[in-house]
């Protein structure tokens, strides 16, 4: 029997040659799903805990009721924060960034000083009815390391500053009559804070039929006299919830405890 040739001819590529290697399919998400999944975690035990926060009170709760909450253990909480007063102060954050989201939407529109300050308090008062919002006036700055608490307070002066400058500007063009700037946002701002401390979820007012109602109330009496002239219309029963339903028992006004 004759000798069978093995050479094989190197001229032609083989196929199993030029056949890409297939990559091993990876059980990790892609980086940016990855990081998307990482922000959406720790967001929700920001809310998480903020909820607890305003219900009990900072001191009261641990971070094992945080985790209870978020069905997940109190180690895995650490993998976002390095401890409750870490997550309080971003709890706090998450309500200024709110407020300047706002702010810097307002002075993008321009229009007076009346038009500015009343978008403001309309938009604050809002918040206050929000958690992220109430934290701004219900937590106690002196639990926060002192860096965040030092954050926390220039964040507030930069608030109170706004409101002066849009009423400032409101005496400017006239829109305003003339006042004490800093008193009148002193006024303002004690009033729109204190809702982040009476408003309750089940309350009969919704958030924006108290911004409507906190808006007139507080924004009228500065108003100068055409300006009055022009939003005066006649007075309109603000919406409550549940208004087609019977109540018993004490009424809630305003949202509040009642």
């Amino acid at each position: 029997m004759g000798n069978i040739s093995l050479d094989v001819d190197r001229s032609q590529p083989s196929t199993m040659d030029s056949a890409p290697p297939v990559p091993p399919s990876s059980p990790w998400l892609p980086f940016e799903s990855r990081r998307r999944a990482r922000d959406e975690k720790r967001e929700a035990v920001l809310r998480a805990a903020v909820q607890l926060f305003l219900e009990q009170g900072y001191h009261r709760v641990t971070l094992n009721e945080v985790a209870d909450r978020l069905n997940i253990t109190k180690p895995a909480l650490y993998n976002y924060f390095r401890g409750k007063d870490e997550i309080l102060f971003e709890c706090w954050s998450m309500g200024a960034e709110l407020v300047d989201s706002v702010i810097t939407e307002i002075n993008a529109g321009g229009g007076s000083g009346l038009a500015k300050l009343r978008k403001l308090v309309h938009a604050y008062a809002g918040l206050m009815a929000t958690d992220f919002g109430a934290s701004l006036v219900r937590f106690d700055l002196r639990d926060l390391a002192e860096r965040n608490a030092g954050v926390a307070r220039a964040a507030k002066r930069r608030i109170d500053a706004t409101f002066r400058q849009y009423i400032a500007g409101g005496i400017d063009d006239r829109s305003i009559r003339p006042c004490d700037p800093k008193l009148a946002a002193f006024a303002i701002a004690g009033s729109l804070n204190w809702i982040g401390h009476w408003y309750r979820r089940d309350g009969e007012l919704s958030p924006t039929a108290i911004a409507d109602e906190f808006t007139v109330r507080l924004t009228d009496g500065l108003a100068a006299a055409g300006r009055l002239e022009m939003t005066k219309k006649t007075p309109r029963a603000p919406q409550r919830r549940n208004s087609g339903r019977k109540t018993t028992g004490k009424k809630r006004t305003g949202g509040g405890r009642g």
